[in-house]
């Protein structure tokens, strides 16, 4: 029913609304990147037993299956790494950890959703809430640094189950840029381009809902949350994916693709202007953080270089520091690609890519039927997005109501049963 299909129906579906719902109140307890991780174990359990037990709702789609294998293989592509340079069972028992907390939720949180009773209207309704949230909240957070509050209020104590940093586990309102001086606001991520991922996702997303009360809050929100964070990437996935949405809802239309050859035409004639445009608009963005653009550089340069001199297959296991001039940040960080081929290897990078691949080819082939698929096309394009700007393993905990709705989206029926109406999404 339309008056209900907002609200959770099963008890996945309560788990679920419930951690979004209280996403602010866990980011002030630095308990974020503990309850990602603790509920997509919670739901893969639950999956687990409900098809053992034979009670399964769905079936997952085969890639998803594909998602499973790959992320599962993960793990001993991490062993032979870390035997391969001697690192010590303590190491690698935290670098097990940590794969339990990074690239196994990839495939948690798709698969859990595409085997239990989990719609994508409550989903959507509860990442809008999220947005409202923020909005609420905005004046404060502008506020901060013109009061001159500090920028971090506290670093929780839960810091001590372990993380690639202190900034995991802080309730920081806003850092300064240093290249300009200007503050930079992350609203419950680690680091503002964390957040301006974020905020695509809860703009794109928030489409879905049938209200347009809350379309308009949802998008609001998340536009704020990625024009505030201050990331080029943040603007750039924006003005593509965007105009994307609006393709592939249309994408069976003949006169799309009129649309799109006269498009073709018109840019042929005007190749050279736009393509120089194109260069100008980079060359601009790139120099409005210089910094960290030469940053990002070098340490995508020295990540190729060690793992095509050091560790070409399974990779050095574990995460180092670069030197001085990049500013002791880990290699082949701000790169998924950089990071797994230093740390896991040419397997380990194939290993992301071949699911990934799959998965954006089978939302693309079906993208022109219902919304949720075209939705979970949106997750699926912006995680390749930020493949080439962020460390995908490290933002499974923020991201996960994205893979919840792709695992939605990707799901079968039970042999010889009619699936249910999800009710209450847009088509």
């Amino acid at each position: 029913m339309a008056t209900t299909a907002h609200h959770p129906a099963s008890v996945p579906e309560r788990l679920i609304v419930s951690a979004i719902h209280a996403t602010w109140v866990l980011w002030l307890l630095g308990a974020l990147y503990a309850v990602g991780p603790l509920l997509g174990w919670l739901l893969g359990g639950i999956a687990a037993l409900g098809a053992y037990g034979g009670r399964a709702a769905f079936r997952p789609h085969p890639v998803l299956l594909l998602w499973g294998g790959a992320m599962l293989a993960m793990l001993p592509v991490l062993w032979i790494g870390h035997a391969n340079f001697d690192l010590g069972a303590a190491k690698t028992l935290k670098s097990t950890v940590g794969w339990a907390k990074g690239w196994a939720l990839l495939a948690l949180f798709p698969l859990a959703a595409a085997s239990l009773p989990v719609r994508e209207a409550p989903v959507v309704r509860a990442l809008n809430r999220v947005a409202l949230h923020t909005l609420l909240l905005l004046p404060i957070l502008l506020a901060a640094p013109m009061l001159g509050l500090p920028g971090t209020l506290w670093v929780s104590p839960l810091k001590v189950i372990g993380g690639s940093g202190p900034e995991y586990f802080s309730a920081t309102i806003y850092s300064i840029d240093p290249g300009s001086g200007r503050p930079r606001w992350q609203f419950f991520a680690p680091w503002s381009p964390a957040a301006g991922m974020v905020g695509v996702m809860l703009a794109l997303l928030a489409l879905r809902d049938p209200s347009r009360g809350w379309r308009v809050i949802g998008v609001a929100g998340g536009v704020a949350m990625a024009l505030l964070s201050q990331s080029r990437l943040a603007l750039a996935a924006l003005l593509f994916l965007g105009p994307m949405a609006v393709f592939v809802r249309h994408v069976a239309a003949p006169r799309t693709w009129f649309l799109i050859a006269g498009a073709v035409l018109l840019a042929g004639f005007a190749a050279l202007p736009i393509l120089d445009g194109a260069a100008q608009l980079v060359g601009d963005l790139q120099a409005a953080r210089a910094d960290s653009t030469r940053v990002r550089s070098a340490l995508g340069r020295i990540a190729i270089d060690r793992w095509q001199a050091e560790a070409f297959w399974f990779g050095h296991g574990i995460v180092e520091n670069g030197p001085h001039y990049v500013e002791y940040m880990p290699i082949g960080s701000h790169h998924s690609w950089y990071g797994l081929l230093f740390v896991k290897g040419l397997v380990g990078a194939v290993l992301l890519a071949l699911p990934l691949a799959a998965t954006l080819v089978i939302l693309f082939a079906r993208a022109s039927g219902g919304g949720e698929t075209r939705a979970a096309l949106a997750v699926a394009v912006l995680l390749l997005l930020y493949s080439f700007g962020e460390n995908l393993e490290v933002l499974g905990y923020l991201v996960w109501p994205g893979l919840v709705l792709l695992g939605v989206a990707l799901r079968r029926p039970p042999r010889g049963a009619t699936p249910p109406r999800t009710g209450g999404a847009r088509r």
